[in-house]
């Protein structure tokens, strides 16, 4: 079994997830006891400090400083356990002989496999308006649909004051699928 190396902590709500499903996936094929071998490397709240200011070097070099250290303690390949700073990804890389697997990539490669060639895209408001996550599908030919601009700053809002604290309100699920129907009947930008 390879050992994964997480960079998590950006949200600690995120890689608890990120945790979980890699270890029910494990549990699912492997059955029993068993669980995925993991290494963590938990992140303080300087990274969102560093996005609001648009420092993404000083987030590359954090999260470069934590792949390092996964890779000395063993991590075979590497998962960063938000979408966002998957934005820093090629820095890391440059740093680092181990893989990172880019969520964008494997997002494309599920969706292709499943014949879908549009898809709403919700997440921060970097996410949504920049290219490093929308460029991975659309060079893969998915189209990529996001919100209006209000409608991002919502969804921003929500992800930030509430999903990464651990809670959402029922007014911003009931916004979020709000967005989604919107998206879905074609009211939308791409």
């Amino acid at each position: 079994m390879k050992t994964i190396g997480i960079i998590g902590g950006m949200s600690w709500e995120s890689t608890v997830t990120y945790y979980q499903i890699m270890n029910e996936t494990v549990k699912q094929e492997l059955g029993g006891l068993h669980s995925a071998k993991i290494l963590l490397y938990s992140v303080d709240s300087e990274i969102e400090r560093c996005q609001a200011e648009g420092d993404w070097e000083k987030s590359g070099d954090i999260l470069a400083s934590a792949a390092e250290s996964l890779e000395k303690a063993g991590a075979d390949f590497l998962v960063i356990a938000t979408n966002t700073m998957h934005k820093v990804a090629p820095q890391i890389q440059k740093r680092i002989q181990i893989p990172i697997v880019h969520i964008a990539e494997v997002t494309a490669e599920e969706l292709k496999q499943k014949h879908i060639t549009t898809v709403a895209l919700l997440g921060t408001k970097y996410t949504m308006t920049q290219e490093f996550y929308k460029e991975k599908l659309e060079n893969a030919g998915i189209t990529v649909l996001i919100p209006d601009a209000q409608e991002i700053e919502v969804v921003n809002s929500i992800i930030y004051d509430e999903l990464c604290l651990g809670s959402i309100l029922e007014t911003s699920k009931e916004r979020f699928l709000q967005i989604i129907e919107t998206l879905k009947n074609g009211e939308l930008r791409v």
